[in-house]
């Protein structure tokens, strides 16, 4: 049996996130999948890999300018993990051209949805985009033809660029070399074309088809060379010192400025652009080869989402589904005081998109209008900008009731949203908090206080997701209402630290980071581990996003040498090696990639059969369990328990439809089986939608 002490290095995170988008990819890939939806998960998969690029290789390129010698968890150094990486990451593009050009767009035009480009223009398709060309888009660019006194213009982070080579000599007797068109963002990127014109019922043209046909119209008298779209991406990373602020409103809102021209990391261009044209940009923004990408089709695939959210197409598309809304809120609680008593009766546990948010709106729509309620307490991490669960804390507030807001302002990509909802809530009287400054608020939980029979009650929501009714229908994730008093009580006493000063506060029945949620996690691991060695059952079952945290993952090969049963869910980047003879022969490693996102954190440890059950917003990483504010809370309910065993648990493992299996060298396999075919999200919409 192999020591956890000489056990390999840990695999690679970036290499395992795009492990993960490979995986999101495979559902482009799968001619079962809607034709609407294979575009969809190919944009999901650019996106991604856009954040990737602006996080995690921007770092990756630090740790090579400031530790290059340094060794990381993985075993290399940053030089050869950002070789590693590249290699894979230009791989991963290349198949998602192939995709895109080779089968996904051809999929769509044979069902009268598609791109119109200008090489198979009839006239009429001419004729009416150069006539959009003139009226729309011309007026608002601004062609810059470089030399001494129009230098290279300053670059957006993944703003659309062309750069044109020029022949000729202008109005001035100036020859003409290289231009730059910068597309402005008002121009729309995808423009409807009419189904007379386009000759199929949905088509569309880029604004790069029509810049690349017209574009010598900017420069009148001389010759285009060629025209090539290319964009830029930027580090994207907030940098504030937590020791120099005194106001983090502020100083984040002059870091958010300067957000889009941070340092470059990543050069996009058109798959035909000749190399002296590349290598030219690759100058400019001090970038090499291996962090250019030739694209075949629009550099920002991105866009393309705008195609699938403007066809009305069902035909294309899953078939709709509506969450169920559970009982007792499908229409018996008419009243405010009738919902607060069917919570104080028993807990409830609502799992989304599955079940309906609407319950968790109702609890605060109820808190905003009872005249028993006294508080309302919050923490938002995301929730977009047209929320109506924050217009229901604005009415609280606007009501007299006292509405104390945690908004955490560093949520990576929202920083704006956040602050501009935290400038709308001071604005109608309510208490305003940011948190702890070095500690993101992640916790996902809402308190309200009502008055009832002279005292004061406490009820509480408290959820593995953000308070985001969009992406409750996109994300999988627990909530659960209650009204349990060592529960709310507990909420109470993080409100309190969250908002004022103090020691750390005893809590009866959550765990918290950064204080106890490590120490307990590690604690219930090792006495999982005493268990087996004892020769008894142990077992761990977890879910979460990612698993990353060295200290964790060494507990648990330790584990799985003692001979824990071990059953891990994670649906994107995973450190740990599954599988190893010796080392984690008894671990076992899913991801489910699907219609919907795995976003739930659920931990179960058998312990001797006492069975703690924990939901929770908190995954296995470094930053989660030392650097934010997370909350993991117990499911008390017996009959709740076994619910979140079944849907988090027992159903994913007999997934053989939208599943893939860990190998022990960081690779993924899609389980396949000979036993009926089963789809955990099809199975839990039949079960509970």
């Amino acid at each position: 049996m192999r020591a956890v002490e000489e056990m390999p290095v840990l695999l690679n995170r970036e290499l395992s996130v795009l492990k993960f988008n490979e995986r999101v990819l495979s559902m482009a890939e799968r001619a079962d999948v809607p034709a609407l939806e294979r575009l969809r998960y190919l944009c999901i998969v650019g996106s991604n890999l856009d954040e990737f690029f602006e996080i995690r290789m921007a770092s990756l390129k630090e740790q090579q300018r400031q530790t290059p010698e340094l060794r990381g968890v993985d075993g290399m150094t940053p030089d050869e993990a950002f070789d590693r990486v590249q290699r894979a990451a230009h791989a991963l593009v290349d198949r998602q051209n192939r995709l895109l050009t080779g089968e996904v767009m051809p999929r769509l035009m044979e069902h009268g949805v598609g791109l119109i480009y200008s090489t198979g223009w009839n006239d009429l398709q001419r004729e009416w985009a150069h006539g959009i060309f003139r009226r729309d888009v011309i007026p608002l660019l601004t062609p810059i033809g470089l030399d001494p006194a129009h230098p290279f213009p300053r670059v957006y982070n993944k703003s659309l660029n062309f750069i044109i080579a020029l022949s000729g000599e202008d109005a001035f007797g100036r020859e003409g070399h290289i231009a730059i068109v910068q597309a402005p963002r008002a121009l729309p990127r995808m423009i409807k074309v009419p189904a007379e014109i386009a000759g199929i019922p949905d088509g569309f043209m880029l604004l790069t088809t029509l810049i690349n046909a017209f574009v010598g119209e900017l420069f009148p008298g001389m010759n285009v060379q060629g025209c090539y779209q290319w964009r830029v991406t930027r580090n994207s990373d907030l940098f504030v010192d937590e020791e120099e602020i005194t106001n983090l409103r502020q100083a984040l809102q002059g870091e958010l400025s300067q957000r889009n021209f941070g340092a470059s990391v990543r050069l996009e261009i058109a798959h035909a652009m000749p190399p002296d044209l590349e290598l030219f940009l690759q100058r400019e923004f001090s970038l090499g080869a291996a962090d250019t990408y030739r694209v075949n089709g629009p550099v920002n695939l991105t866009r393309l989402m705008q195609l699938c959210n403007r066809v009305n197409r069902p035909d294309l598309e899953y078939p709709p589904f509506r969450p169920r809304m559970p009982a007792p809120f499908d229409g018996g609680l008419e009243r405010p005081d009738e919902l607060f008593a069917a919570i104080a009766a028993r807990d409830h546990l609502l799992h989304h998109p599955y079940q309906s948010f609407q319950p968790v709106l109702m609890f605060l729509r109820s808190a905003a209008l009872d005249p028993q309620v006294v508080a309302i307490k919050q923490t938002i991490y995301r929730t977009g900008e047209d929320s109506e669960l924050m217009g229901l804390l604005l009415s609280a507030a606007r009501a007299g009731k006292e509405v104390t807001v945690v908004v955490e302002l560093m949520a990576r990509f929202d920083e704006q949203t956040n602050i501009n909802w935290a400038a709308r809530l001071e604005e109608v009287g309510a208490h305003v908090s940011y948190g702890v400054v070095g500690h993101k608020t992640h916790a996902k939980m809402a308190l309200v206080l009502r008055r009832e029979d002279g005292r004061i009650r406490r009820y509480g929501h408290l959820g593995t997701g953000n308070y985001h009714p969009r992406t409750a229908r996109l994300y999988t994730d627990f909530g659960l209402l209650t009204a349990n008093q060592q529960m709310c009580e507990d909420m109470d006493q993080v409100f309190s630290l969250l908002t004022g000063l103090g020691a750390r506060r005893e809590l009866k029945l959550l765990l918290q980071s950064p204080f106890t949620l490590h120490e307990t996690v590690l604690n219930l691991i090792r006495s999982e581990t005493e268990f087996a060695r004892a020769g008894k059952r142990a077992r761990i079952r977890a879910k979460m996003n990612s698993l990353l945290e060295p200290e964790v993952i060494r507990a648990l090969y330790e584990a799985s040498q003692a001979g824990v049963r071990i059953d891990l869910i994670v649906r994107g980047a995973c450190a740990l090696q599954a599988g190893v003879p010796g080392l984690s022969d008894h671990i076992r490693v899913r991801s489910i990639i699907g219609r919907f996102l795995e976003h739930s954190r659920v931990f179960y440890f058998y312990q001797d059969g006492a069975e703690p059950l924990y939901l929770s917003s908190a995954d296995w990483m470094d930053r989660n369990f030392l650097r934010r504010v997370e909350l993991a809370f117990p499911v008390l309910d017996k009959t709740l328990r076994r619910r979140v065993i079944d849907e988090a648990f027992t159903f994913a493992w007999r997934d053989n439809q939208l599943a893939w299996a860990a190998q022990p060298d960081g690779r993924y396999l899609r389980v396949r089986n000979r036993r009926a075919a089963f789809s955990l999200h099809q199975h839990l919409m039949a079960r509970l939608g």
